[in-house]
């Protein structure tokens, strides 16, 4: 894998920062000209470094008031029983974020939902019904905190 530069890193932050930033914008902070911003950008792109620009949306003016997390684990762990349950939670409308993890369960399911009732529906319909299925624990959250920021991991930082 290429390793980014400071160039690069600067110009990762600012887009994490601001999706929306112009290239002229990149090019006067990180002082270069606009066609080696735009150029360094693209090359970015290219690498995979940026996998897409978002919006942030607040999931209330959708009508959705509640989130939660549920771990899931699996009865059977072949590559196959793995991959069609990842697929099927992975199409449920109401999924934000899948995460395949160790440890006492398999895989832990991020949802969006109007109400307990919806809530309800997901974990009994979406997911439990699946025959791969042993056992879910729904969380609900109350709140988050996001730094939306990724430092680079190749500069040692003190702790």
């Amino acid at each position: 894998m290429k390793r980014v530069d400071r160039i690069d890193e600067k110009i990762i932050e600012l887009y994490q920062n601001d999706a929306r930033i112009t290239n002229k914008a990149v090019a006067n902070i990180i002082g270069v000209a606009p066609s080696t911003a735009l150029e360094r950008t693209r090359r970015l792109e290219e690498l995979g470094v940026f996998t897409g620009y978002h919006a942030s949306v607040n999931p209330s003016f959708l009508g959705i008031r509640l989130l939660a997390m549920i771990a899931v684990r699996l009865s059977k762990h072949d590559p196959n029983a793995v991959h069609r349950f990842q697929s099927h939670v992975m199409a449920l409308p109401e999924v934000r974020d899948v995460y395949h993890v160790a440890g006492e369960n398999d895989f832990l399911v991020h949802v969006a939902v109007r109400d307990s009732e919806h809530l309800r529906a997901v974990v009994l319909e979406g997911i439990t019904a699946q025959e791969e299925v042993e056992h879910v624990e729904t969380n609900l959250i109350f709140g988050h905190g996001r730094d939306p920021i990724l430092q680079s991991a190749w500069e040692k930082r003190p702790f």
